[in-house]
């Protein structure tokens, strides 16, 4: 055999080829292989070097280009494997990327070097050969040959024109991605569209995208929904394999391995086991890994080869040892987890687009042309199914993946059946394996076995053991307990139970909420064993399971259940709860008004709902068997049918149900009991049954997004413990089957055009229904509709609504996604004011931060990351004045203590600031202001500051979200205003007025006037000490804690009209609200006052001379009043509930302190200018602070603002305010207000220049007048005194009246009207 002879290839260049695909035209019998390590190849370098390795080795490789750069150079793919000019369907494809980034340049070479390792070993080295000869393998060097040209060798920082193409796009941020809308057009990428174009049609199995800039390899996902700019975990549904593929490049990297990449700039970096989540690590949508495995059948990471992204090509040969095995290695990770065909049982052709299911992994991937397939899988028992519409579905059992090479599995599918069972396919033959695996065809499900009843002991006993068994699907919680104590468990069955999953819809069931009711109880409980038992084998039950969360509580009334006894058909005991209500009648109601107190499980279920974005629902009951839907009462309350806006729905939802149960269809369920009874296919409409006021299903309906049926399931209401297993034969396929109706009608995401981030709270309208929806946390929204074409329109609080006409399927979802513009926008979504270009990553980071803590779980997270264990307890003034110091002494770097004042009695009125510079005035930060105490007989929010304060102290510098609130907050907290009334109040006095008022008997809440002429005596010591605190400039928001109630208040207490900013100060409370458990649900039962949730201030109690009041007017501060609880002195006890109802709400106050408007008032010269007043929609005003800053706090939506400074013109704005993003940013330059009068100023001096010369000229025309008639006026007077009769009749006219009355009485008409006599008589 002759022997390789080696040499360099630049000496190989050969003749002209084509720009398309290299041909063969020298001979192969020279082996050219790269000696030069030491340089980079250019474009020009790089295309004939690839160009003669393909013609040196024709039969193990292939060159083509899958599209062209903006400049136009080709993006050259490399194909190695045996017969390349053929598509062997039993090789996986694999692919390498690299120089993505045009300026990350060590991939681009050492891709070129394994290039060239391939071709020249194959035939000489065995795992070469092997490799290449069962792999199809796709080596791009560079897929941005424009961005590299431009970069510049030794650059270890790398440049902006060498990162992104030559239209300035960063190839990474550019594709489709799952949480944000990524618009780039194909001129401006053709590289990204080329490649999307090249993954969708070649199918690839495994991928890695190599870049540069430190050392570790990273997985999907890239990103996350509330793109948390680091920290954020993004798991991916193959999160262990994705880590298992990184860890295989990084343990064959003598420097990845160790997780200390020592990078120059960041020389504390490190990454456990030398990889990381991509998002965990920073933020990156758009990314090109997240898009191979969300879209291409390919997973993908991306790995970082070195600290320095361009460094001098005298280290390459040293990167290539480096990265050499790590390549290989990667490489044959290929050829992991199963592989095999799906074929056709009648001609044995493969069948495409076969998705290929693993149970409990929600993601699937299809066959190929030929019905190939690839599943990459670490080792382990699967269950694999292969599911092709038309086919009958095959599942094989247990199949054994080993470490090494892939297992083959092979399915043959029979075309399905016509008769289908509730749309689930019938399974009638086997899945064949080449290799030793179970073959099966699919077993019919698991049925429960155990029927029975379950008292409370037991059912919690099934709960925890069927939690603890099915950890992976099944989270077992509580949302509240009843009278007795009980707890309201809830059954959470989904492949991510303890969270909700944008785009995921979550449905519930509800049972035994009439306590002797019990058929619903014990169906649900059996619904739960089903559901886990069959998850992962049986194809329906997987895929529910994967698609929804599905929520069960089997008993609502679980004290009611205790008394109840079996046997019993239509009687009453158990029915109602510990208190002896109906549940079914205690909830808030339409139509009538319901008096009777709001019982703790009520309470608890309100808060269940509200807290979760259910969609579909329903409540199980006994005593008849029909499926009965909203609405269950009419305003006449008589029964007649009461027809909802959504009353089609409720149709076919019921439908569903009410099909599946034969005896339930058939719509004479108790002919025994009631003989003329009868319901239309087994469905009603409630009130046309019987009026239920207060009923759950209409609360469902009215006041979330949750459509909600009753289930009667039986005419007896506890049967026999031998009947169960009937109802559950009765109502299996209708449980099923109603959970399926969550999957029909519209969903989709609401999302900002231009930052791609999703929009809570946005309403989405279908005209010609009464009816809206609105979007969840992360902007994802379902809406049930029957069949047909819509229109939907999605509106959110300072953004333009958008409407999009959607036609509904029969059997599916329509995905419908809506972006909208903020109002005042540009064609492409961005504001014309805003933020300066050249914004500091820092604010950009910090923005993101304070969007993250607005989603709802960013603060849930907060408050659970920073538990804290306290023995609570009420202290005495000189107790609180030590916790105050305490704080000083332990936390001197962080805050600073000063006193306000004294109190009548001499007790010192103290106040902590809490900063991170707490001593130095930063105008520039908004300054929060926490009061407590007025009322001394209501100590609870003294000492819920007080722990709020040790809170914050005690999490700065260990938890990263306090940290940074504590950096760009100033925190003023006055825990006691009424020291001498705390002194006199008594504890476990819930309506005592004892210590209410200070030590003269005054309502310190009646005694702030701003006005002089308001006040008839001096104010009181406590209150000027407040005073001076509010009137200081610069606070943005203030929230004061009270007792007696539950609820917020906001301004005004006075009786006012029209309250001037209601719409932002109402707000304000409801966010309070909002985040605590229990006062946004309205009417807690407090005894004194019957109110709760958020009112008007005066509308609780009005009364003039209120601490909000005078904030709001002279502090232009916005202040808030919360009632922390029924009482006004409880039990220490209760204190730390009342801590844990209080914390989250607390924490985002400091929140929305950052939300609202702020900016800076300068002249053109960019000095700041002090003083001037903000004005905003006409009337609220703010003040600008020194460095010319502002900040207010305002509704979301759309506002004018109107910068107004003396000797400055006038300037207007228009900012767009967001209820999940930080304030808007403006920066407001004046000009010289050079006008007079509001005219030009040379215009004017003109004007008055010539008025005085005109003045002049006048005078002396007067003057000289007035001497030419002096004599004449003698010689009157002289006329006058010989007629002297006629002077004393004219002395006489002219005391009555003047000239003008005179004439007026002369003229007068006699018919003229009192009303124009006076009128007359007044000029």
């Amino acid at each position: 055999m002759e022997p390789h002879i080696h040499v360099s290839l630049f000496c190989l260049f050969i003749g002209v080829v084509s720009p398309r695909t290299a041909e063969a035209s020298v001979d192969t019998r020279i082996k050219p292989g790269v000696n030069n390590y030491s340089k980079y190849y250019n474009y020009s370098e790089l295309t004939g070097l690839l160009q003669t390795m393909v013609n040196t080795y024709p039969h193990i490789s292939n060159l083509s280009s899958v599209g062209r750069s903006v400049q136009g150079r080709e993006l050259w793919v490399m194909r190695i494997t045996k017969d390349p000019n053929t598509d062997d369907p039993g090789k996986p494809r694999f692919k390498y990327v690299g120089n993505m980034h045009g300026d990350e340049t060590i991939s681009r070479q050492v891709l070129v070097y394994l290039v060239d390792y391939l071709l020249t070993k194959y035939g000489e080295d065995q795992r070469v050969t092997e490799l290449v000869n069962t792999t199809d393998i796709y080596i791009m060097p560079s897929m941005n040959p424009d961005g590299f040209e431009k970069s510049v060798e030794g650059e270890c920082d790398g440049t902006d024109e060498g990162r992104v193409n030559a239209r300035k796009i960063d190839l990474n941020r550019s594709f489709p991605d799952q949480f944000e809308e990524t618009v780039v057009t194909k001129e401006d990428a053709p590289e990204v569209w080329s490649i999307i174009q090249w993954i969708l049609a070649k199918r690839f199995v495994l991928s890695a995208n190599l870049h540069g800039g430190t050392v570790v390899a990273s997985y999907p996902f890239d990103d996350s929904a509330n793109h948390q700019i680091e920290g954020s975990y993004s798991r991916s549904d193959d999160d262990l394999l994705f880590r298992y593929l990184a860890r295989v490049y990084a343990k064959n990297h003598p420097v990845m391995r160790t997780g200390h990449p020592n990078c120059p700039d960041n020389p504390d970096e490190s990454f456990e086991e030398g990889i990381t989540n991509g998002a965990r690590w920073y933020d990156v949508p758009g990314g090109m890994q997240d898009f191979n495995y969300l879209h291409g059948n390919c997973l993908e990471i991306t790995v970082e080869l070195s600290c320095c992204k361009y460094p001098p090509a005298s280290e390459l040969r040293s990167e290539w040892d480096m990265n050499r095995e790590s390549l290989m290695a990667y490489m044959e990770m290929v050829h992991i987890g199963l592989r095999g065909y799906v074929t056709e049982a009648n001609n044995g052709s493969g069948l495409p687009d076969v998705r290929i299911v693993v149970a409990g992994i929600n993601h699937n991937l299809t066959t190929g042309q030929h019905g190939e397939y690839y599943r990459l899988l670490i080792p382990g028992q699967y269950n694999i199914s292969a599911i092709a519409p038309g086919y009958t579905t095959q599942t094989v059992h247990n199949v054994l993946v080993t470490k090494g090479k892939a297992t083959e599995l092979n399915f043959t599918v029979t075309p399905a059946p016509s008769v289908l069972v509730s749309g689930v396919p019938v399974t009638t033959s086997a899945a064949t394996s080449a290799q030793s695996t179970t073959q099966s065809t699919v077993s019919p499900p698991l049925m429960p076995q155990d029927f029975r009843h379950h008292n409370y002991a037991d059912m919690e006993l099934f709960l925890r053991r069927h939690s603890v068994e099915f950890p992976a699907i099944a989270h077992l919680s509580s949302v509240g307990r009843s009278v007795q104590g009980h707890e309201l468990y809830v059954m959470v069955i989904s492949d991510n139970p303890t969270v909700h999953e944008h785009g995921e819809p979550e449905f519930k069931y509800v049972g035994n909420m009439h306590g002797n009711e019990v058929v619903g109880r014990e169906l649900l409980l059996n619904l739960i064993e089903y559901l886990c038992r069959n998850y992962g084998n049986d194809p329906e039950v997987t895929q529910l399971v994967n698609s929804t969360r599905i929520h069960i509580m089997p008993s609502m009334n679980p004290d009611g259940y205790e008394v109840a006894r079996e046997g019993d058909k239509q009687g009453y005991l158990g029915r109602n709860n510990s208190n002896n209500f109906d549940l079914n009648r205690n909830f808030p109601d339409q139509f009538v008004n319901i008096t009777e107190p709001r019982q703790p499980e009520t309470e608890a279920v309100m808060s269940w709902l509200e807290s979760v974005p259910f969609v579909l629902s329903a409540n199980l009951h006994g005593g008849s068997l029909v499926v009965n839907y909203p609405y269950d009462d009419d305003r006449e309350g008589v029964s007649q049918y009461s027809k909802c806006p959504d009353d089609e729905v409720f149709h076919q939802v019921s439908r569903a149900y009410a099909q599946e149960n034969a005896l339930m269809h058939k719509g004479h369920p108790c002919e025994m009991l009631y003989p003329e009874e009868y319901f239309g296919e087994g469905i009603t409409n409630g009130a046309n049954w019987y009026n239920v006021p207060g009923g759950m299903q209409d609360w469902n309906y009215l006041n979330t997004n949750c459509f909600e049926v009753t289930i009667e399931l039986g005419c007896v209401k506890f049967p026999w413990e031998k009947d169960l297993p009937k109802y559950w034969d009765q109502n299996q396929r209708s449980m099923l089957q109603f959970i399926h109706q969550v999957h029909r009608g519209v969903k989709g995401t609401v999302s900002d055009i231009h930052t791609g981030s999703g929009i809570p709270d946005a309403t989405i309208c279908v005209e010609g229904i009464d009816h809206n929806v609105t979007t969840a946390q992360t902007g994802d929204y379902w809406r049930l509709l029957v069949p047909g074409t819509f229109n939907l329109i999605a509106s959110a609080r300072g953004y333009e609504p958008m409407k999009i006409y959607a036609t509904i399927p029969k059997d599916r979802v329509e995905v419908v996604d809506f972006k909208l513009s903020r109002v005042g926008a540009g064609p492409e979504g961005r504001l014309p004011a805003g933020p300066p270009p050249t914004q500091d990553p820092s604010v950009e980071e910090f923005q993101n931060f304070i969007h993250y803590l607005s989603q709802g779980e960013g603060l849930e997270e907060l408050v659970r990351s920073t538990a804290t264990e306290n023995r609570y307890r009420y202290r005495s003034e000189r107790e609180i004045a030590e916790s105050l110091r305490g704080l000083l002494l332990n936390f001197p770097k962080i805050t600073s203590l000063r006193s306000l004042g004294q109190s009548v009695d001499f007790r010192t009125i103290r106040a902590l600031e809490i900063s991170n510079q707490p001593d130095e005035a930063e105008p520039s930060e908004p300054k929060i202001r926490f009061v407590a105490g007025i009322h001394g007989n209501a100590p609870v929010g003294t000492e819920l500051l007080l722990e709020f304060a040790t809170f914050l102290c005690m999490n700065y510098g260990k938890n990263p979200a306090i940290t940074r609130l504590i950096n760009s907050t100033r925190i003023v907290i006055l825990p006691l205003i009424n020291p001498d009334g705390r002194q006199l109040a008594e504890e476990k006095q819930c309506t005592s007025t004892r210590g209410m008022a200070n030590a003269r008997g005054k309502d310190l809440d009646t005694d702030f006037f701003g006005n002089a002429s308001q006040r008839v005596v001096e104010a009181q010591p406590e209150t000027r000490a407040v005073m001076k605190l509010i009137l200081e400039r610069g606070q943005t928001l203030s929230v004061s804690l009270d007792g007696g109630a539950l609820l917020a208040t906001y301004p005004y207490d006075k009786p006012v009209q029209t309250v001037e900013k209601e719409g932002t100060l109402k707000y304000l409370a409801n966010v309070y609200a909002r985040n605590h458990p229990r006062m946004h649900l309205g009417d807690p039962r407090c005894p004194s006052t019957g109110q709760g949730g958020v009112l008007r201030a005066a509308e609780r109690q009005s009364h003039m001379g209120s601490m909000k009041d005078f904030s709001v007017d002279f502090g232009h501060c916005p202040e808030i009043t919360v009632y922390t609880g029924c009482c006004m002195f409880p039990p220490a006890e209760q204190l730390s509930t009342l801590w844990a109802e209080n914390k989250k709400a607390l924490l985002s106050m400091l929140v929305e302190a950052h939300k609202g408007v702020r900016g800076v008032v300068r002249d053109r010269s960019g000095k700041p200018i002090v003083g001037a007043m903000i004005v905003m929609n006409g009337g609220v005003r703010v003040y600008t602070a020194a460095g010319g800053f502002f900040h207010a706090l305002l509704v979301p939506g759309s506002h004018d603002i109107e910068a107004i400074a003396d000797g400055y013109q006038h300037q207007r704005q228009k900012v767009v305010v967001s209820s999940h993003e930080a304030a808007s940013v403006v920066i407001i330059s004046l000009n010289m207000d050079n006008r007079i009068f509001g005219l030009p100023r040379e215009f004017v001096v003109a004007a008055a220049a010539a008025s005085m010369t005109a003045l002049v000229l006048t005078a002396c025309i007067i003057w000289c007048v007035c001497s030419a008639k002096s004599n004449q006026q003698k010689d009157g007077f002289h006329r006058l005194r010989q007629h002297r009769d006629d002077y004393e009749d004219e002395i006489r006219l002219t005391s009555m009246g003047s000239k003008k009355a005179l004439l007026g009485h002369e003229f007068q008409d006699e018919s003229e009207s009192d009303e124009e006599t006076l009128y007359a008589n007044k000029l």
